[in-house]
């Protein structure tokens, strides 16, 4: 699930767990349904600060391209140990 912060200021979202999520102005962020079902994110719902939508549930089932990137490819560099001290 997607929620999406709709005021001009940032919000801390309370979490199940005692977590928290940190959103900008006009942000968005990945929550679990257990975690759109809680009394404190229900009632940002209800002021209108947040809105919770179903889109990022969607959009996560589908291909995710890039993901399988192996880390070898990230780290860049031959792999030879650097040499330090006197010579």
């Amino acid at each position: 699930m997607e929620i999406t912060n709709k005021t001009k200021k940032p919000l801390s979202v309370p979490l199940p767990a005692g977590k928290k999520l940190f959103l900008g102005p006009g942000q968005s962020g990945q929550i679990t349904r257990k975690a759109a079902e809680s009394p404190a994110v229900v009632k940002l719902v209800d002021t209108g600060d947040v809105k919770v939508s179903e889109e990022g549930a969607k959009r996560q089932g589908g291909g995710n391209s890039g993901n399988g990137v192996s880390s070898a490819s990230r780290h860049g560099g031959s792999g030879a140990m650097r040499q330090s001290g006197d010579k």
